[in-house]
């Protein structure tokens, strides 16, 4: 389980899943990204492309999602978007994330978390350790309990 830094602002990362140090550069909108050079953080929101990053991945050193509502799912393809063509920086949640939804987002790739609602610690605990097998595939290497049955 990672060490839990509780944040204090929107942005603040409450959970952190990477040994490496934090990427504390600002990031900037997909757009202004694509147009820059030496931009090294982005933040995708929803109604982004994801696929736009794809030549960028080798400079990307932070990907912010922001989920302005819990209900908006378009950040979780992103997240497995980028993971699945290679990327390996820093990938964190920013926005109405809620405790439920830690598992499923770790699942797809995300790394760190930045709630702009603190989460209980021993809630979010609970949360990732709750189940110890998945149905399916995602971006994480867990093997899906049906290949783990028929090899």
């Amino acid at each position: 389980m990672a060490d839990f830094d509780l944040g204090t602002g929107r942005d603040d990362v409450q959970l952190r899943f990477r040994e490496d140090e934090q990427a504390s550069i600002a990031a900037v909108t997909v757009d202004s990204f694509l147009d820059q050079t030496d931009a090294e953080a982005v933040r995708i929101e929803p109604g982004d492309d994801a696929r736009d990053l794809l030549p960028h991945l080798a400079r990307l050193r932070l990907v912010e999602v922001n989920f302005p509502s819990y209900t908006d799912g378009r950040g979780y393809s992103a997240a497995r978007l980028l993971r699945e063509h290679g990327y390996t920086g820093e990938l964190r949640a920013v926005g109405d994330v809620l405790v439920d939804q830690l598992r499923y987002m770790r699942r797809c790739g995300f790394d760190a978390f930045a709630p702009e609602r603190p989460l209980d610690e021993a809630d979010a605990a609970a949360a990732l350790e709750r189940y110890d097998h998945v149905y399916q595939a995602a971006a994480d290497e867990a093997v899906p309990i049906w290949n783990l049955r028929h090899g």
